[in-house]
């Protein structure tokens, strides 16, 4: 009768063995994916920068100039008085940008 418990013991024991290799296995292969998962993504580091603008905006800083250009450049029959529209339109951009959208801290 003990030699038959302790059988029966020897099995539940190895059985448990085996499901806690199984564990440690599931563990580090997740870990192991975690740190591979992070190393891939990318992080995001503080530029210095404060406010960060919204998508509509950033879309926007972009298009508008965009289609001022295009207009001028359909609009104005000279090309020296395009080319000059449109630098304007380039050095005017970043002003316009600050007093539209504001800068806020």
């Amino acid at each position: 009768m003990s030699k038959e418990r302790a059988r029966r013991r020897a099995e539940r024991l190895a059985v448990l063995e085996r499901e806690k290799a199984a564990r440690a296995r599931k563990v580090v292969r997740r870990d192991r994916r975690r740190s591979l998962v992070r190393k891939l993504t990318p992080q995001r580091r503080s530029s210095g920068r404060l406010y960060r603008r919204s998508r509509a905006q950033r879309a926007g800083i972009v298009v508008i100039p965009l289609l001022a250009a295009a207009l001028v450049w359909f609009l104005v029959p000279d090309l020296a008085l395009r080319l000059v529209f449109i630098v304007l339109i380039v050095l005017v951009l970043p002003a316009l940008v600050v007093v539209v959208l504001g800068r806020r801290s």
